[in-house]
């Protein structure tokens, strides 16, 4: 678990939503529409969306599909629980993402384009090394391209 607060896009904020939630079924032409939101309710997992204006679009599965305008924030709660999410409006489409964040989450909000994979990266760096386990330092190696870019055995070299 990571905690998270920083400023991001409506946009990028609901590209998590879907990477996490309902990609695999979205219409397209849900995908494509930057007013069409997931909403969810249940024990497993929830996504609430506050907005000025919104209308229920369609169901699929456990997701309801919304238009929403001029949104005010999104509170989000992962299937497992260890993901809990929030974005407020700041100015605009321009608000605050806070909260706490899985590893799985963090790959979809590197996908979201909401964290380069580099901040995913250094961001499991450091939680590695806030719990304990140690990094080794970076140390320039020497060898052969496949003693430097894998492990022997790695899929890398498969």
């Amino acid at each position: 678990m990571v905690e998270l607060d920083l400023t991001c896009n409506l946009e990028g904020f609901r590209r998590f939503l879907i990477s996490s939630t309902c990609r695999s079924f979205i219409p397209e032409s849900y995908l494509r529409d930057p007013e069409v939101f997931p909403e969810k309710q249940g024990d497993q997992g929830s996504i609430y969306v506050e907005a000025v204006d919104k209308v229920d679009l369609k169901k699929i599965r456990d997701i309801t599909f919304i238009n929403a305008r001029d949104v005010l924030g999104i509170i989000y709660t992962s299937k497992s629980g260890n993901t809990k999410l929030k974005w407020r409006q700041l100015r605009g489409k321009i608000g605050r993402m806070s909260g706490d964040a899985s590893a799985n989450s963090l790959v979809n909000l590197s996908m979201a384009r909401i964290l380069s994979p580099e901040d995913v990266e250094a961001i499991m760096a450091n939680q590695q090394g806030e719990e304990g386990v140690q990094m080794p330092p970076e140390e320039p190696q020497q060898g052969s391209p496949e003693e430097t870019h894998g492990e022997p055995g790695s899929d890398a070299q498969q």
